[in-house]
């Protein structure tokens, strides 16, 4: 456990509960929880950051996929593997990270997510149970296309850049396999606790781990996620939509602040 002061403490808990709820519902707890680490242990290294952040992040996602597997009508088999291409995908984006400039990253991530949240705008029945196309049967090039595309395509960018990757999920899925938006943010939980998985072994490998401060903000994640699942769950799609629109105009906005401030 880093030297760290009880307030500190407090609210890097409190910002772990918040973070997993997030995560639970829509996904973008990252935008979130990074950033308080980062803020609440300026003199640790970042890979210590980014490792503890791993080991706290895979205890809530992995809570609210039990949660939502539950309830939701989960395909397991085609969530697993979107989640193992996902894994490979994120594996070979961190290995081509340390060559990409985020300077140049942020733009583009900025435009494509005032993209989608323009698109989920205009499309007021996207992601709902009885919107268009839901009732359509998902081909089985369909479901190569999520496997490829949305694990292989979306882990990449987990792996090279990172914020948004459970908002792009969420979506993804809910366009190529026509899921209304609880069922995708279940299938994105199952993804999630796979790429999480293979990024925690590393940082594991490393030593870049914390793992007396993650175990005591892993609790508070958890809580958060399984909280956050059952408000889904319970509220159904309308208020996953609005809660993914919050959550992509605030990443737009802290991805704005960091290019502003490069």
């Amino acid at each position: 456990m880093p030297d760290i002061t009880l307030t500190t403490l407090v609210l890097l808990c409190l910002a772990a509960a918040a973070a997993g709820w997030i995560d639970a519902v829509v996904g973008g707890g990252g935008l979130l929880l990074l950033p308080a680490l980062l803020l609440g242990l300026p003199n640790v290294p970042a890979a210590h950051v980014l490792g503890t952040n791993k080991a706290v992040a895979i205890v809530g996602t992995s809570g609210a996929a039990v949660t939502f597997l539950r309830k939701a009508p989960v395909r397991v088999g085609l969530a697993v593997r979107v989640g193992l291409m996902a894994l490979a995908g994120s594996m070979t984006g961190a290995f081509f990270a340390a060559g990409i400039s985020s300077e140049v990253l942020r733009p583009v991530i900025m435009v494509v997510l005032l993209g989608v949240a323009a698109f989920v705008l205009l499309r007021p029945s996207f992601g709902t149970a009885t919107g268009e196309g839901t009732d359509r049967p998902v081909t089985r090039a369909r479901i190569v296309t999520a496997i490829v595309l949305v694990g292989g395509g979306i882990g990449f960018y987990d792996g090279l850049f990172g914020p948004g990757t459970g908002t792009f999920l969420v979506l993804a899925l809910s366009a190529v396999l026509h899921l209304d938006l609880v069922t995708a943010s279940a299938t994105a939980k199952i993804v999630n606790v796979c790429t999480n998985a293979g990024a925690l072994a590393m940082f594991a490998y490393q030593g870049t781990v914390l793992w007396q401060l993650a175990a005591v903000m892993a609790l508070f994640n958890l809580a958060g996620g399984m909280i956050g699942a059952r408000m889904a769950l319970s509220r159904g799609s309308g208020f996953v939509r609005a809660v993914l629109l919050t959550v992509v105009f605030s990443l737009v906005a802290k991805l704005g602040f960091d290019q502003w401030n490069a």
